[in-house]
């Protein structure tokens, strides 16, 4: 699916996705990724969703977001409480998601001008 550019000018935009990649500001991604306005991390959580450690976590936490998404794939997957017990500790709001719900949430909060950080799950 293509999707619009939302009003957020130079910042890291999700403009589109598919099972197996998703696309930041024209650039498509085939891994795990975290996505900020103004930075994108690939590589992240090498072991995909059932991989994913508190390590991970807490360098998520340090991003110091308002709101983290965490994109689960293209199922809905909750993770354990103790695996985000980093974001609820640091105050961060935090929503789970499938991935491509992640992207349009994203994109809606960057464009309101929120601090949001999207980790996804590229599956």
């Amino acid at each position: 699916m293509k999707i619009d550019r939302e009003s957020a000018e130079g910042r890291n935009v999700f403009t589109a996705y598919d099972e197996g990649w998703v696309e930041v500001s024209g650039r498509r991604h085939s891994a795990n990724l975290v996505v900020a306005g103004d930075r994108v991390l690939p590589g992240w959580t090498a072991g995909g969703f059932e991989g994913l450690r508190r390590e991970e976590v807490e360098a998520l936490a340090a991003m110091k977001p308002e709101i983290l998404l965490l994109g689960s794939g293209r199922a809905f997957r909750f993770p354990s409480p103790a695996l985000l017990a980093p974001l609820y500790a640091a105050r961060i709001g935090v929503e789970v998601m499938d991935t491509r719900a992640a992207c349009r949430t994203y994109n809606i909060l960057l464009a309101e001008g929120r601090a949001v950080v999207a980790a996804i799950i590229v599956d």
